[in-house]
C-alpha cells in the first residue's frame, strides 16, 4: 500500500548541506503495523514527516495506493509525541476537528466523534477539556481525531514517548485493541526496541546520518506477545546488537561534530 522508492533528504544548517536520508527503499502492506527504529537523529521523524507531505525529499518517491505524495493528504493522518490538542476545545471537538475542517456536516461528526471516543474508551470526557485529561488520556483524544477523518494510513511520530512507563505500557496495549479493530496501516516511530517488537509486525532498523534501512526484523510471534518468552528475548538480543552499532556510529559523528565546530 505504501512504496518508498530511493528517497533522500538534504537540508541546509548553519551554511552547512547535511544528508540526512539516503536511498531509502520500503514496502509497507495494506494493514500492517511496521516500527522505524533508530538511533537519535537517524532521520526517523524526518522520514515520517515526508511521508505525511509536510516536507519534501530531495530526491526519490513514496506513493500511496499508487498516487505519489506531493503534498498532505486525506489518506493519511499524523499523531505526534505532544498530543496537539486545541486547550480551548472540548476533547469531542478536538476529536471532530479534522471532519470540520472537511466541511462534513455536525450530524455525521457527532456520530463519529461519539463511536470513536468509546471505542478509545473516553465517551464519558467528551464535554471535558484537555487539562483536565491525563497524558495517556490526551494521546487517546489525538488517535481518535486521526481515525476520524478515516485515513487508509496512521503515522505515529513517538506517540508514547512522554509517558511514564506504566502509562505507556498501558497505551500500547490500547492502540493495538484500536488497530485490531479499525485496521489501518500503520508506521509508527520509536525509540525503544521493546515498544517495537510489542506492536510491529516488522521493525525497519534505520542507520546513523545519513539514515538508510539497515535491516527489517519481521515479528512473527502472535499478539498479545510475551515480552518474558524466549522468542521475544532472541529478538531484542538481535535488534539491540544492530542497533548499538549504529548508536555507537551516532556519538562518533557527535564527537567529531563538537571537534571541529
Amino acid at each position: 500500500m505504501v512504496r518508498i522508492e530511493a528517497l533522500s533528504k538534504r537540508y541546509a544548517a548553519g551554511g552547512t548541506d547535511i544528508l540526512a536520508l539516503s536511498g531509502i527503499s520500503a514496502t509497507i502492506g495494506e494493514g500492517e503495523f511496521v516500527c522505524l527504529l533508530g538511533p537519535s537523529g537517524c532521520g526517523k521523524s524526518t522520514l515520517l514527516k515526508i511521508v505525511a507531505g509536510l516536507i519534501p525529499a530531495s530526491s526519490g518517491t513514496i506513493s500511496i495506493a499508487g498516487r505519489v505524495v506531493t503534498a498532505p493528504g486525506p489518506d493519511r493522518a499524523m499523531v505526534f509525541q505532544d498530543y496537539a490538542l486545541f486547550p480551548w476545545m472540548t476533547v469531542v471537538e478536538n476529536a471532530e476537528f479534522g471532519l470540520a475542517a472537511r466541511g462534513v456536516a455536525p450530524a455525521r461528526r457527532a456520530a463519529a466523534s461519539a463511536e470513536l471516543l468509546k471505542a478509545v474508551g473516553l465517551g464519558e470526557f467528551a464535554a471535558k477539556y484537555p487539562h483536565h485529561l491525563s497524558g495517556g488520556m490526551k494521546q487517546r483524544v489525538s488517535i481518535a481525531r486521526a481515525l476520524a477523518v478515516d485515513p487508509m494510513l496512521l503515522l505515529m511520530d513517538e506517540p508514547f514517548g512522554a509517558l511514564d512507563a506504566q502509562t505507556r505500557f498501558v497505551m500500547q496495549q490500547e492502540l493495538l485493541r484500536i488497530w485490531r479493530a479499525y485496521r489501518k496501516t500503520v508506521l509508527f516511530v520509536t525509540h525503544s526496541i521493546e515498544e517495537a517488537l510489542y506492536l510491529g509486525d516488522r521493525v525497519l532498523l534505520m542507520t546513523a546520518r545519513p539514515g538508510r534501512i539497515k535491516a527489517e526484523i519481521p515479528v512473527a510471534s502472535p499478539r498479545p506477545r510475551d515480552i518474558g518468552s524466549v522468542e521475544f528475548a532472541r529478538l531484542r538480543a538481535q535488534t539491540l546488537e544492530l542497533l548499538s552499532e549504529e548508536i555507537a556510529r551516532s556519538m562518533e559523528q557527535e564527537a567529531t561534530a563538537a571537534v571541529t565546530s
